[in-house]
């Protein structure tokens, strides 16, 4: 499957490679940029334009959002896991959208990437099985978002670029995320192996211009032995 997976926490500059990526990239043929977050903050931003309905059903969906992460411990409610199962789904749409573009012989960078290793959306992971129980409905829409993410992560990238980084040095580049979370995910994101897929780990803390020149490298190198 031609597509580059670019992972990596908050801070790390995963959004920057990818784009300079695809601006190289597209001299040897078609490419495209494709983010694989849940999107939950951008859905909210969208429903929040809505009228009438948009600014109280944002305001809903963020306080079930900050819920779900302050109960770590306990499964959400129905209402909550509705949520979380509808981001769920609208990523597995995003990641139908991947498959078309890559049928039609399209490169696809993407900004994240789907992994089932580790439950939990701060990992790209199913939210719901981070807090197995709950009611028969919650149980069930977990056992479905767990499947979706079984069936995204089966698609193996050509390439997965890391880009490590210290939880302290991507603090300062987003101080608006809590150093708690960014600790937690440069502890876990080095563990995944996205289904065995080829992994390039870059030092997210060099010049930008040395992250860059690796990560084409590879990726050409990748691509030339890229079946078909």
């Amino acid at each position: 499957m031609r597509v580059i997976a670019i992972v990596g926490s908050d801070g790390a500059g995963k959004s920057t490679l990818a784009a300079r990526l695809v601006a190289e990239l597209r001299r040897q043929g078609p490419v495209e940029q494709l983010y694989l977050g849940q999107s939950s903050g951008r859905i909210a931003d969208w429903i929040a334009t809505l009228p009438l309905v948009g600014r109280p059903l944002d305001r809903y969906l963020r306080r079930k959002s900050e819920e779900v992460h302050a109960r770590k411990s306990a499964p959400p409610g129905t209402a909550a896991a509705v949520v979380i199962y509808l981001l769920s789904r609208w990523r597995a749409h995003q990641f139908r959208r991947l498959l078309r573009k890559c049928r039609r012989g399209v490169l696809i960078v993407t900004d994240r990437y789907p992994q089932a290793e580790v439950p939990g959306f701060r990992f790209d992971g199913p939210q719901l099985a981070k807090t197995p129980g709950g009611n028969g409905l919650v149980r069930r829409l977990a056992a479905s978002e767990l499947r979706l993410y079984q069936w995204m992560a089966a698609h193996v990238p050509l390439l997965v670029i890391r880009l490590d980084i210290d939880a302290e040095t991507a603090h300062a580049r987003k101080p608006d995320h809590k150093l708690a979370e960014l600790r937690e995910k440069t502890a876990v994101l080095p563990r995944l192996t996205y289904n065995g897929a080829p992994i390039l780990a870059l030092d997210a803390r060099a010049p930008a211009e040395t992250v860059l020149d690796a990560a084409l490298r590879a990726t050409r190198a990748a691509l030339a032995t890229a079946p078909g």
